[in-house]
């Protein structure tokens, strides 16, 4: 497996909300559905094995040596920052941050360079694929994050004038926004 390979895995999880993004990135790098399927299938038993010895080494098995590392402060906790390039994404990373006992806490794609964030004012410039959970982050300073649907999952509430939408993430990748129901007073 290597980082065409894992862009299969991450897709995967994408086409539950954006099939037709998912189809045009699994012909750029040459694959079909079988491969996909197949490469998901690997990946699974290679998260599940003991002797890989766990789910950083699994992403070292997969993608290599990480192109880069750095301590983080989370909190009063330090953790580490690894990560790695991929051929779908030019301008992201996808990043890995493990906690002082080497346990994964968190697993998503990021902006490589956060000043190239695409500018966004108002919840219609969010298209998916184009933004991270940090970019809307800034975009939307009172937006608050919920437990997604599953592990590689998450959502965010944000606020645009007097209505409220949901934005999804998938592997911190925007899939969809939609709007929820009128507040009520």
């Amino acid at each position: 497996m290597g980082p065409d390979d894992f862009c299969l895995v991450l897709l995967r999880r994408m086409a539950d909300y954006q099939p037709d993004l998912v189809a045009d990135a699994v012909r750029e790098l040459k694959c079909d559905r079988t491969r996909m399927r197949e490469v998901n299938a690997q990946w699974q038993r290679m998260v599940r094995s003991r002797a890989i010895g766990g789910l950083e080494r699994a992403y070292r098995a997969a993608l290599g040596e990480p192109t880069g590392r750095a301590p983080r402060d989370i909190g009063d906790l330090r953790a580490e920052a690894q990560w790695w390039e991929l051929p779908l994404w030019p301008d992201l990373r996808f990043e890995i941050l493990t906690g002082p006992d080497r346990r994964i806490w968190q697993e998503w794609l990021v902006r490589a360079d956060p000043t190239t964030a695409p500018p966004v004012e108002t919840v219609a410039e969010l298209r998916p694929w184009e933004f991270v959970i940090a970019d809307v982050a800034r975009a939307f300073p009172r937006l608050r994050h919920v437990e997604g649907s599953a592990p590689s999952r998450w959502a965010s509430l944000l606020t645009e004038g007097a209505a409220d939408y949901r934005a999804e993430f998938v592997w911190g990748l925007l899939q969809s926004v939609t709007p929820l129901d009128a507040r009520t007073p």
